[in-house]
């Protein structure tokens, strides 16, 4: 790792990955069943500076994407391998969370698939992608975008959970107690 990043054109660069990032946005949009399940993304969450953190938020995913053409894998090395498989879990928890959000219910929180074992398995994903760029293409600039963006999930993850509860009434306190936050096993729902 170099404390000068990595700045080249290629084909094989972090680009490639960071069409998992894009893909899931891109298929839930053509595979979209009508008004209805689109109005359930278009959820604005009460946040403090709401605004100045959404613009801040997609600068940065800019960043993420415009730098990735420019930033080359280490290919051949162990650390591409590494990234290779966290890409691939993340590719796959990405998709199938898209999956479930466009094929449940409007009235029902998402509880199954990748949810069972997150509340917020696209951040969990999106955060999986970055670190896989990062260990791919060994990147310091990679890691402190994921950091970064970490952060503003921490941020958005508590605002949307309070509109999920206010949202689906009894159903998504049940929900939060027995799935994690972030990742984890979830807890028997009987008692």
């Amino acid at each position: 790792m170099s404390l000068i990043p990595a700045f080249e054109i290629g084909i094989w660069n972090a680009w490639i990955f960071m069409i998992g990032f894009l893909l899931p946005p891109i298929i839930s949009i053509l595979c979209s069943k009508g008004k209805a399940t689109s109005k359930r993304w278009a959820v604005s969450v009460p946040i403090k500076h709401e605004k100045l953190l959404n613009v801040i938020s997609t600068v940065i995913m800019v960043a993420g994407v415009i730098y990735s053409i420019f930033l080359p894998l280490q290919l051949g090395e162990v650390w591409f391998f590494i990234g290779l498989v966290i890409f691939l879990i993340a590719l796959v928890i990405s998709l199938s969370a898209s999956f479930i959000a466009r094929t449940t219910s409007i009235d029902k929180p998402f509880t199954k698939g990748p949810y069972l074992y997150s509340r917020h398995p696209l951040y969990v994903a999106e955060t999986l992608i970055f670190i896989s760029i990062a260990i791919a293409s060994v990147s310091w600039v990679f890691l402190l975008l994921t950091v970064i963006m970490q952060s503003f999930h921490m941020i958005y993850a508590p605002a949307e959970e309070q509109y999920c509860l206010k949202r689906y009434g009894k159903d998504y306190p049940k929900y939060m107690k027995r799935t994690p936050r972030w990742i984890g096993i979830p807890k028997s729902s009987k008692k």
